[in-house]
């Protein structure tokens, strides 16, 4: 076990620092210690250094989970500036970097390795992930793993099962928002004990919560932007990608410093607008939740909510993006009623029909013992978004109806380049034989090469996994190019002849419609928030579990008493069968 003393060596001469912040030795000395441990820390409060200081006191390799590409970026660029042997596997590196971290997992030089939840739908990836010595595996944003949280992910509820695989010997999941049953189901995932479950505190005393309802935001934005009290960089959240346009526009043509980021602006131009807010002083980013999310800037003076947040949950961090210096920042939060139309429309297109859970059962059940499928054509087939089927398959697995067989890549074409006789013959005769009658189940286009896996495995008598590894290893060794498409999941059938499927329908329905119930009521809770009649801050310190005797003298309440309230009348919830748009 690493010493208080190498700990605090690696602390001050690597990453600078004199002293930890509350929670970080705590968590960190269970680390070393070999057990799994949970944080929940603030935004911005040092939940990165919890891994990054015993991952170099570890023999192995780390694991970061993170759904969050530019939080992998600007770490990776960080560690690697510090002399870290750390990278990333994202969408955004090219073949050549991707091909290199694979290089360099294979001779084990890496301490650190950054990927997406969506990396584990890649077979090659966990193949590759398989063979490694892993010490440890972060789940970041470990709230996505509980299904009753503001953020559930499909894709988390599969990590501790993958940390069992993988036979991880320590589990370190972080998040900066959870409330007590949230906390619970996570550390009930990776058998973490209450003595290394860390809650620093939602508290942070520099933030100024205001709330000004409103049907005019743009007037009241133009308006406080115009105040000296505004200056300083600033992020504006809106709802929609359309509204960040729209409002990142009127802010220009009023002479404020203002572009618009969201999820449908190409990669190139969201790495400029972010990496143009992160050199400056006075930049204005008007932004879909796409935006924020792991960018470490220390001196936002203010976050502004022109349309009302889908959650408190979703509120806590994005204000917690202001003020990381500890100087004072204002929040602002306007939006009316009208926001609560489009939020709830967004709850109702995530809850598929009554009918679509039964029928894509049925659909299932009729399949052969082992079967494959494509996320997409089962959205497509029982009208539901491909999220929403990818979590019904996950509930059918946790029910013990299918199992899964791995996801994998339906189409695999390659283009040499070498001629075949100089790759053959760097081989022996067995393995000659066998690239041979591989080649030869490919079938020549223009340019690039198509290989049938099924008939290749049949006449070279060889598994699939064989062919991939075979074909990794010559795209490794330089001797051609692959491409892969078509990602589908592999199941098989394991459920007996007594389960009751009716009932199991009408369970796995009604656990759709829960969700909805959850999400409104989510909703329903930023609306008692603004109407609170005291202190907003303290309300929601109470929410995530955090009890405080005193209010926070600094909120809207505290410094102004009641503000406009959300008035609306009671809509009716949907039928749960009923067809809703999707927005």
């Amino acid at each position: 076990m690493t010493d208080q003393a190498e700990t605090q060596k690696t602390l001050q001469q690597l990453f600078g620092f004199e002293s930890f912040l509350p929670g970080q030795e705590e968590i960190i000395r269970a680390i070393l210690a070999g057990r799994s441990a949970l944080a929940i820390f603030p935004t911005g409060q040092g939940k990165s250094l919890c891994y990054q200081l015993p991952a170099l006191h570890l023999s192995g390799l780390t694991l970061v989970v993170s759904p969050l590409m530019a939080l992998m970026k600007d770490q990776v660029d960080f560690l690697v500036s510090k002399g870290v042997a750390a990278a990333r596997l994202d969408s955004s590196l090219d073949f050549n970097e991707t091909n290199k971290v694979c290089e360099q997992l294979h001779r084990n030089e890496l301490k650190l390795l950054y990927v997406a939840p969506e990396r584990f739908a890649n077979e090659r990836f966990v193949g590759l992930v398989s063979g490694l010595a892993l010490s440890m595996m972060v789940i970041d944003e470990a709230h996505c793993i509980s299904e009753w949280g503001h953020n559930f992910r499909p894709d988390y509820l599969k990590l501790a099962d993958l940390a069992r695989t993988f036979k991880v010997p320590v589990v370190l999941a972080l998040t900066a928002t959870a409330t007590p049953n949230v906390a619970a189901d996570i550390q009930r995932s990776f058998s973490i004990t209450e003595q290394d479950f860390i809650q620093t505190g939602f508290y942070r005393p520099n933030l100024t919560l205001l709330f000004q309802p409103t049907k005019d935001p743009d007037q009241a934005l133009l308006q406080e932007l115009g105040k000296s009290t505004a200056d300083g960089p600033t992020i504006v959240y809106v709802t929609r990608q359309q509204t960040a346009e729209d409002v990142a526009m009127r802010l220009a043509g009023a002479g404020f410093p203002a572009k618009p980021y969201h999820a449908g602006l190409k990669h190139e131009l969201r790495q400029e607008t972010q990496n143009w807010f992160m050199a400056s002083d006075s930049a204005i980013v008007v932004a879909t939740i796409a935006f924020g999310m792991g960018i470490d800037k220390s001196n936002i003076r203010a976050v502004f909510h022109y349309n009302l947040p889908k959650s408190l949950e979703n509120y806590s961090q994005e204000i917690g993006r202001a003020g990381r210096d500890g100087k004072p920042s204002i929040c602002t939060t306007y939006g009316s009623a009208d926001d609560l139309l489009i939020l709830e429309n967004f709850v109702y297109g995530d809850t598929p029909a009554g009918k679509s859970v039964r029928d894509m059962i049925d659909f299932i059940l009729e399949q052969d013992k082992s079967f494959d499928c494509s996320l997409y054509d089962l959205a497509k087939r029982f009208d539901m978004r491909p999220l929403v089927g990818k979590t019904l398959l996950t509930y059918l697995e946790l029910e013990g109806v299918i199992q899964s067989t791995g996801p994998f890549y339906a189409s695999y074409k390659f283009k040499p380049l070498k001629p075949s006789k100089e790759i053959f013959d760097k081989f022996d005769t067995e393995r000659q034989s066998f690239l041979r009658t591989l080649f030869s189940c490919s079938v020549k286009a223009s340019i690039w090469y198509t290989i049938d896996l099924q008939e290749a495995a049949v006449k070279t008598k060889s598994s699939r996994k064989r062919i991939i590894t075979a074909l990794d290893y010559l795209e490794q060794s330089g001797d051609l190019v692959l491409q892969i498409s078509g990602a589908r999941l592999g199941f098989c059938t394991c459920f007996s002849d007594q389960l009751d499927m009716d009932s199991l329908k009408e369970k796995l329905v009604n656990r759709f419609r829960q969700r909805e119930q959850n999400d409104l009521q989510r909703l329903q809770l930023v609306v008692d928030l603004v109407n609170h009649k005291g202190c907003k801050t303290r309300l929601l310190l109470d929410y995530f579990g955090e009890v405080t005797d005193s209010d926070c003298g600094h909120c809207q309440f505290c410094l102004h008493g009641e503000n406009a309230a959300i008035q609306r009348e009671v809509i009716a919830l949907q039928e749960p069968d009923q067809k809703v748009i999707d927005i």
